[in-house]
Formats: structure tokens, sequence, C-alpha cells
């Protein structure tokens, strides 16, 4: 019986460790807090990931190791791999929590990105802003995710405010501008590749996100045309094989017309996957513990339509999606609080038409029509003749 063991015990933890039960796998879990969710179904070490000792506790007697996040030290990961192999590896880790590193590597691999530029100092964010151009966005190069650690510049007068509230971190994590992408979807690639170097990818998804958080995904993404999905998966297989990468990860594009920008990539199971978990033959958690201890891969089919439906700060009244025939629920544990990703739900159904019925009643149900509105929308394409 084969351990693994995962640096980080939040709900992606919690997920790879439900998805390795039916393999017959055993879990030890490091989190810097007693309450994270992972802990509910697997061993948990709690302390800080910068902890020599406790890491080398994580690593004894477990057959491999991965990761639920991706601002998980790469020092941390370098240091676990001498005691048990660690997938990915440290190295495509590192690539990914350096946004400047990451849009350099995309555009070192063919795969096109928007205009980008490093910020060092207050005179240089405005340079930059020369050669990108306006709109464009402030962000910080490394800890940011969900929309945090970033500040959108309309005209050239916001520029002093956008400093004000990220230049302290210029000296630290350090800050890149990119252009403004106009774009009209948001679609992601979860892939996976195996330790012998195969590779699969899940059918792209549609996502929709608020203030820079998932809100839904929807699989297949409707009304995509083969060249673009063709090109979708190419730009993810390269990086992979550039990375030498093993596991789950989802490289996340803008789309606009007939073209494709590299947004940025996770390396790991990603909140855009989900709804694989009953919307797929095989999981992106299952695939990735497939891949981590060298066991075939499962198939990647979508099975019909799925809509993942993310639920942040508190958890709704289950009751309408568990009345759907297709309706699943996925409560985290955790408590509640603003912005916090407690849950979800995924809606799965054999066509669109289908789907979308199930979806309408449940926003109805739950005052979150909203919500649902755009996916209904994508639905439509998915449903109209040709």
């Amino acid at each position: 019986m084969s351990t693994v063991g995962i640096l980080g015990g939040g709900q992606l933890a919690r997920m790879l460790v439900l998805a390795g039960t039916p393999l017959g796998l055993r879990f030890k879990v490091l989190d810097p807090s007693a309450d994270a969710c992972a802990g509910h179904v697997a061993p948990l070490l709690q302390g800080a990931y910068d902890d020599l000792a406790i890491l080398d506790e994580l690593g004894a007697g477990v057959d491999a190791a991965t990761f639920d996040f991706e601002n998980v030290p790469a020092d941390a990961a370098r240091h676990l791999a001498a005691a048990t192999q660690v997938l990915p590896n440290p190295g495509a880790l590192g690539a990914a929590q350096d946004r400047l590193a990451e849009k350099s590597l995309f555009r070192e691999l063919g795969i096109p990105v928007p205009a980008f530029e490093d910020v060092a100092t207050r005179e240089g964010l405005d340079a930059a802003i020369g050669k990108v151009g306006l709109p464009c966005i402030l962000k910080t190069r490394r800890l940011g995710y969900d929309g945090k650690g970033q500040f959108r510049i309309r005209d050239a007068s916001e520029a002093e405010a956008a400093w004000e509230a990220l230049g302290a971190q210029a000296g630290t994590v350090g800050l890149i501008l990119e252009a403004f992408v106009p774009f009209e979807r948001e679609l992601s690639v979860v892939a996976v590749r195996g330790r012998d170097g195969e590779f699969r990818t899940w059918p792209l998804t549609w996502n929709w996100h608020v203030d820079g958080v998932l809100s839904a995904s929807l699989a297949p993404a409707p009304a995509v045309a083969p060249a673009l999905a063709r090109d979708a998966f190419a730009h993810a297989r390269r990086l992979a094989e550039a990375l030498d990468y093993v596991g789950v990860f989802a490289l996340e594009l803008f789309c606009r017309g007939d073209q494709l920008l590299a947004n940025e990539m996770a390396p790991r199971v990603h909140n855009s996957g989900h709804w694989t978990i009953e919307g797929a033959q095989a999981s992106q958690f299952e695939n990735h513990l497939r891949a981590v201890l060298g066991l075939p891969l499962g198939a990647t089919d979508a099975i019909g339509h799925a809509c993942m439906l993310n639920w942040i700060g508190d958890m709704p009244d289950p009751r309408p999606v568990l009345g759907e025939p297709g309706g699943h629920w996925h409560d985290y544990g955790k408590q509640s609080g603003p912005g916090r990703k407690v849950g979800h739900a995924t809606v799965r159904a054999d066509d669109a038409g289908t789907l979308a019925a199930a979806l309408e009643r449940i926003g109805r149900a739950l005052g979150r029509e909203a919500q649902v509105a755009p996916v209904l929308e994508a639905l439509r394409l998915a449903a109209s003749p040709g």
C-alpha cells in the first residue's frame, strides 16, 4: 500500500485524499493551520513549510510527495526531495511561482502571451506603461492568486495609486506589468503527464470569474473551433515537456477571436477541473495520483456536459442541487469567511439542454441567477444547430 505526502492541507489536498482512498492509498498532510480541512480525512502534521524537522517527518515513509498549493516554498519541496520523490518537480513549482519567469518561459516556448515588463521602481513603472500600453495591470510577481496582488491601470494618472498599492513589494516579491486583454472568454486546459511522458488532456473548460475568483466552469467548452482546441492542447504539451512535468496542471488562456494568449499556469490540480470528479471517466485528482505514483493514466473523456459552481464565503442550501438527477455537492468542511472557497457543486447531464434547465432551476431556487446566467448563455451555443 503506497503512502503519499502532501504539502498543503486545503480543499485540493482533501479531494486528492478522497480520490486516492479507492486506490488503497494512504496519506500524510502538512499544513501550517491546525484546522486545515484535509486533516478531516487524513493524518495532519501542523507546522511551517520551512520547518526542516517537520518536512523530514512528512518525508519519512512516503512513496512520493506532491503539493496542493503553488505558493508552497520551492525550497521546502527541494528539501523534501532528498527524502522522497516530489512530483511535480520543484523546478516546475519554482517556474510557476514567479509571473515574470512564467511569462518568459511561455514566450521562449512560442506560447503567445500579453505584452509584459518587469517593474522594479516607480520610474520603471512609467517606462513599462509606455511599452505595454493602456489599459494594463500591475501585479506582484509572487504570492498573488484569486485576484490578489493586482491593480488595474486604466490611464496614466492611476500609475501613482498603483505604485502606492503595490510598490512596497517591488523589493520583496517583485512586480510585473501586463497588458490588459479584452478577451471574449477565459478557457483552461487541465492536463496530466505521467512519469513515462504520457500526456492527456480533459476537454477545454470555459471559466467565469467574479472579482478574480472562479465562479463557474463549463465543460466541454462549447463552440470552440477544432484548430483552437488543438493549439491550446499543443501549448500545454509543450509546457509539460519543457518542465519534465509529472502530474496534473492547468494552463489558463484568454481567448479573443481565433487567438489564444496564455495567462498563467497552475502547477497542481485546479479549481477549473473540479467538474471532472463526476463529469469525466477519471478525475483530475485520481489522475494526479496515478501520475505521481507511476500508475497508468485514466481516460480523460467527458461524460456528457458538466458545470461546476463555486461557493464563496458561505455554503448555500444543498437541496436544490441534490434534488437534480445530475446534482453533486461538495462541502469542504471549512469555516465561512469573505472570499473563502468553502465548497462547490457540479451538475452533470447527457445534453446541453438538460444541463441548462437544471442550472436555471438551481439558480432560481438559490437566488443565484447571476452566477448561472453566463453559463446558460454559453449552453445556448452548445444547443444551437451546427
